[in-house]
């Protein structure tokens, strides 16, 4: 069988390629759904509509190259229409602005990514999240591409490994909240023979999960010193609920007068003036 590696632009029309692209379609609708905010970012991949299920007012798509903007034949309409032309290492928005930023097998296409994980790193306010999508090298598939027989996979780098991937995130001060891996059949050219290697996914997911071809991680920025403000209405209902203390009373006599060396006739009360 002869290698192929097709472009990244038309992945998606070869069997394998829609293979993978419907498990990491359907991570990432699961992964964005429930982050809520502001504004959301995707960079590259069009084909992946990573911000489809994500409710934010403020969706973007930015690519760095206007050959990826034309939809490829049979490709749906994009929900998320392409908003700019950028580099993901050097992103035009101020610090701490975004809420989310989807990454499709952006760290792989660029030439330094960790420069890009770390300009995401920076736009992301705290308490923001990342989503990465990527391919596995420590995987089947992996194995197969560096091998470089019968590969039908898009045109990018060896990719980046969960481990080296987590320790990235780690010393940009991100915590991983969730971590998937999928697509475990070999790469092969035709339908037919993905759907013959169907039971390698359910063999995969119990014997070896983390040798899946692709992963997606799920990871928050921390910042230290940082804590989210709660509503004010919390704290009067905790005033109001709080018990009232009862109120001191004076003695009798010293409401009633009642001494003896006093010329005050007996049962007189003292005027509050009287008492200083």
């Amino acid at each position: 069988m002869s290698s192929k590696i097709i472009g990244t632009h038309h992945w998606t029309q070869s069997a394998l390629g829609h293979y993978l692209l419907e498990w990491e379609q359907q991570r990432c609708d699961e992964a964005v759904a429930d982050i809520f905010g502001y504004h959301s970012l995707q960079l590259g991949m069009p084909m992946l509509q990573g911000l489809r299920a994500n409710r934010m007012p403020h969706r973007w798509l930015a690519l760095d190259s206007l050959q990826d903007a034309v939809p490829a034949e049979g490709v749906p309409p994009l929900e998320v229409p392409v908003a700019l032309l950028a580099d993901p290492a050097a992103l035009p928005f101020p610090e701490a602005s975004l809420d989310l930023v989807v990454m499709p097998h952006t760290l792989e296409t660029s030439p330094d990514p960790h420069a890009v994980l770390r300009e995401a790193a920076r736009v992301l306010m705290p308490e923001g999240r990342i989503v990465v999508c990527g391919l596995n090298p420590a995987s089947l598939l992996g194995v197969q591409r560096r091998a470089e027989r019968g590969v039908y996979l898009p045109d990018v780098g060896w990719g980046v490994g969960y481990w080296r991937l987590r320790d990235w995130l780690r010393l940009l001060a991100f915590e991983i909240e969730a971590v998937q891996f999928g697509c475990y059949r070999p790469a092969v050219q035709t339908d037919r023979w993905l759907r013959r290697w169907q039971f390698m996914d359910r063999v995969g997911r119990l014997g070896w999960p983390m040798l899946g071809g692709v992963y997606c991680v799920v990871a928050v920025k921390r910042v230290p010193g940082a804590r989210m403000l709660e509503p004010a209405w919390r704290g009067r209902a905790a005033v109001s609920g709080a018990s009232v203390p009862v109120a001191h009373r004076m003695p009798a006599q010293a409401v009633q007068g009642s001494d003896p060396h006093s010329n005050r006739p007996e049962g007189r009360a003292i005027q509050p003036k009287e008492i200083f």
